[in-house]
């Protein structure tokens, strides 16, 4: 005779719960959200799960120019620039690639990996126009799933963005599209979370992560400002804009310069800050 505990239960299985939820065959994109709501609501996800498989339906209907990043924001490489006056910037702004253009931001000639310029301080023999892999141009209106696919059929990672008349409106990365889907990623280039979260630069300037509290930002700037409504300097600052700001947006703030370094579509990372005046903010 079998054991008590070896009879079959009857308790609906995780993947029986969860197909109960969703073979209800929502007639629409409202009533499928309804539906995943439900499923989290009982426990059969977590919140990043929701969050990603809203991110996905959201990118399907989303277009370039909804995420691009606009021509004025674009950090680029003009050609006729010799090496060692735009490798500051390239350290700067510590993207890993760079549109390279001629004579102005509507002639993109190429892309600069950031990678390519070890060459220059190998010794070798160094050209940025030989240097250059092909720029890949885009419309608009493409749609962010399908520039998805193209990108990592082709294993492209960066696009520029073109309007109507063929000019240059904007640029959009991979991780642009990525960070609709599962939020912001962090890369070799981000702050590592077991560094400072204020790191002066060589120029005089500090990099500053929006999560710092502004009683240790007011500590090693030397400055007075309140904490008395936000407790992070990122809240204060996207508070000033009245938005939420996007990568090199500045705004002065009690004779400080604030730049915005890194951002996404759900919050502020990173911050320039430069120290303009002694004048300290006080409420």
């Amino acid at each position: 005779m079998a054991a008590e505990s070896e009879k079959p239960s009857n308790k609906p299985s995780l993947l029986e719960r969860l197909s109960h939820f969703l073979l209800r065959e929502p007639e629409d994109r409202e009533q499928l959200v309804t539906l995943l709501h439900g499923a989290y609501e009982n426990s059969l996800m977590d919140a990043d799960s929701l969050a990603m498989i809203e991110g996905v339906l959201q990118v399907s209907e989303m277009q370039v120019r909804d995420i691009m990043i606009p021509r004025s924001q674009m950090d680029v490489i003009d050609i006729t620039d010799p090496p060692e006056t735009f490798i500051p910037h390239v350290i700067e702004t510590a993207h890993s690639r760079f549109p390279v253009i001629e004579d102005d931001k509507n002639d993109v000639i190429g892309i600069l990996l950031a990678k390519d310029l070890l060459r220059y301080y190998a010794g070798e023999d160094f050209e940025v126009r030989d240097m250059l892999r092909p720029a890949v141009f885009i419309p608009e209106s493409k749609r962010l799933n399908i520039l998805l696919k193209e990108f990592r059929s082709n294993r492209n990672h960066i696009a520029i963005v073109v309007d109507e008349y063929g000019g240059v409106a904007g640029m959009v990365t991979i991780e642009d599209v990525l960070e609709q889907i599962v939020g912001d990623i962090e890369d070799e280039y981000d702050y590592d979370e077991d560094e400072d979260n204020i790191i002066q630069n060589a120029d005089g300037q500090y990099r500053v992560k929006a999560l710092t509290e502004i009683a240790d930002f007011n500590e090693v700037i030397g400055t007075n400002l309140s904490d008395e409504e936000f407790s992070t300097i990122g809240g204060l600052v996207v508070h000033q804009f009245g938005r939420l700001p996007k990568r090199d947006d500045e705004i002065m703030l009690g004779g400080l310069r604030f730049r915005v370094l890194k951002a996404d579509s759900r919050r502020l990372h990173t911050i320039m800050v430069e120290v303009v005046s002694k004048e300290a903010e006080s409420d």
